[in-house]
């Protein structure tokens, strides 16, 4: 009888029991598992069979020790040689200078003996044989100054008076001085050593003198008309020293030397020399110039 109270009160209690947890509200939590997987690249490696490379023993030809100022003057010598094999093609410039010039025709009529000039030019050089050697060809005019002044309408001069023509014509001497324009044609052979350029020359030089006189048209004296120097070529020699200051200047000091034969005055109306000379004169100059080369 115990036994089935006793178990009647078990089945009581576990049916309140269940009844009571079906009415209950339970909270649910989900979590979120969140798993990173890193990608991870494999490159196979390529199996490359090895050549049969077969290299010579290395053996020492010579043993040579070089300074770096030899390395310099090297370079120095490379530049130098580089700037010879250009001057063999044709280089041309101008030039332009001034000097003094002594005639001694004219040391009789003036005391100066020193005619002061400035000259302008140009030329054309090409090296043959050597690299060093160069001939030059050179085209200059030069303006003189006059160093006397004879004018017969002003004072006395040496040359006053009347003068006649092979036809007797008369002529009365007006004004002469020695300014005037002088055309130089040389040859020039160069020597170049470093910086230095030593050459000699042949040369050919033409001046142009104008005497005035009082000539006779329609038998009256009252025409004023130019006797000028005739075309008379003289031949000579120069002497000189070029340096080279930059790449493309040269300073240049020359010395020319002339001889005049049978200076004298013409004019194509009248047949008439005034000096009637034939003895040979000397004429002399020195000149400072500056040469700049135009071809590179």
């Amino acid at each position: 009888m115990l036994l089935r109270k006793t178990i009647l009160l078990f089945s009581l209690i576990l049916i309140i029991f269940t009844s009571a947890q079906r009415k209950k509200t339970d909270t649910l939590y989900v979590y979120e598992k969140v798993i990173v997987y890193d990608t991870i690249y494999r490159e196979k490696s390529i199996n490359l069979k090895p050549a049969d490379f077969k290299f010579s023993s290395l053996k020492i030809q010579e043993r040579e020790i070089k300074d770096i100022n030899d390395q310099k003057t090297d370079s120095l010598e490379l530049e130098e040689k580089i700037k010879k094999l250009k001057t063999k093609s044709f280089q041309y410039g101008i030039e332009s200078g001034m000097g003094f010039k002594k005639a001694s025709w004219a040391e009789v009529l003036s005391e100066k003996n020193q005619q002061f000039g400035q000259n302008l030019g140009i030329w054309i050089s090409k090296s043959i044989v050597n690299p060093k050697f160069s001939l030059m060809l050179s085209a200059n005019i030069y303006y003189w100054n006059s160093t006397f002044d004879l004018d017969a309408n002003k004072e006395e001069t040496y040359l006053d008076g009347f003068y006649f023509s092979k036809d007797d014509q008369p002529l009365l001497f007006q004004r002469f001085n020695n300014k005037h324009l002088e055309y130089v044609l040389q040859l020039k052979a160069i020597y170049e050593w470093k910086n230095l350029r030593p050459f000699v020359g042949f040369l050919a030089n033409k001046n142009s003198y104008k005497m005035q006189f009082l000539v006779p048209e329609n038998n009256v004296l009252n025409k004023l008309d130019d006797f000028k120097s005739n075309n008379q070529v003289n031949f000579g020699f120069s002497l000189g020293l070029q340096y080279r200051i930059f790449d493309r200047f040269l300073i240049d000091v020359e010395y020319q030397h002339y001889k005049i034969k049978n200076l004298s005055l013409k004019n194509s109306s009248f047949d008439f020399d005034i000096f009637k000379t034939n003895n040979t004169f000397a004429e002399r100059k020195i000149s400072l110039g500056i040469s700049y080369f135009i071809s590179k």
